[in-house]
């Protein structure tokens, strides 16, 4: 996939649901994986010609895994004249060494924005982009339905009162084979996830039942999404 189509993807949600506005200051959330680094690129290629003009700022939370180095993301960040911040944080040895969870998924999710939305509030940032695309927009709901017994799954564009802050998704429109085409294409380095429970998550599975019925049924995707935008789940009318 070239930029331009990515671009056209993010172009898309952005006017959608209205997510940028003139005088915004974003603060991109950068994990190091194919998405969050896809994003940068996009809106800073966005930043050239959109009409209303925004900032941008790249921020890391380091979740205090051993070996993990960020100097390939400073580099990336570096040589798309970003400026780049880096949180270090202790979110790995209380969830791993003190805590013990069992299924530490979500209370690292938490923790990760947390952190990411208090150095975001410390930049001067009112907006904070996260870099999840439409498979993990599918994967959510049916992770919704499945554990939780009800039609849910992430918004576009959330407003955090607490924080006083817009997240933001514009990659929502983008599938993911998409995002990996981008990236190879392109020969982006990605950082390798150090956490423990990556690929044996409640996500994993519900990945996989995706995959499956993705073969089976034509335009699984698609419907799937579309349902999604046409019913009242809060926050994706158009």
């Amino acid at each position: 996939m070239k930029l331009q189509k990515l671009l056209s993807f993010v172009r898309r949600a952005v006017d959608d649901y209205n997510m940028i506005q003139k005088g915004d200051k974003i603060a991109v959330g950068i994990s190091g994986g194919k998405d969050s680094l896809s994003l940068l690129i996009a809106l800073k290629a966005l930043q050239r010609f959109y009409p209303k003009k925004f900032e941008i700022e790249a921020i890391s939370v380091d979740l205090g895994f051993d070996n993990m180095s960020f100097e390939k993301i400073n580099k990336f960040c570096n040589d798309l004249c970003v400026n780049y911040s880096i949180i270090k944080t202790d979110i790995a040895e209380i969830i791993f060494n003190q805590r013990k969870e069992k299924n530490p998924c979500s209370l690292c999710a938490k923790m990760r924005k947390g952190a990411l939305n208090d150095k975001a509030q410390q930049l001067g940032c009112n907006k904070v982009a996260l870099g999840h695309n439409r498979d993990d927009v599918i994967e959510t709901f049916f992770m919704s339905m499945f554990y939780e017994g009800r039609i849910y799954t992430f918004n576009p564009v959330t407003y955090l009162d607490r924080k006083n802050i817009v997240s933001i998704r514009p990659l929502v429109y983008v599938p993911e084979k998409d995002i990996v085409c981008f990236v190879k294409k392109n020969e982006i380095s990605v950082l390798k996830n150090k956490c423990s429970a990556d690929g044996n998550t409640k996500r994993e599975e519900i990945k996989k039942f995706v995959l499956e019925n993705r073969v089976k049924y034509d335009h699984f995707d698609e419907k799937i999404f579309g349902a999604i935008k046409r019913n009242d789940i809060l926050g994706w009318k158009v």
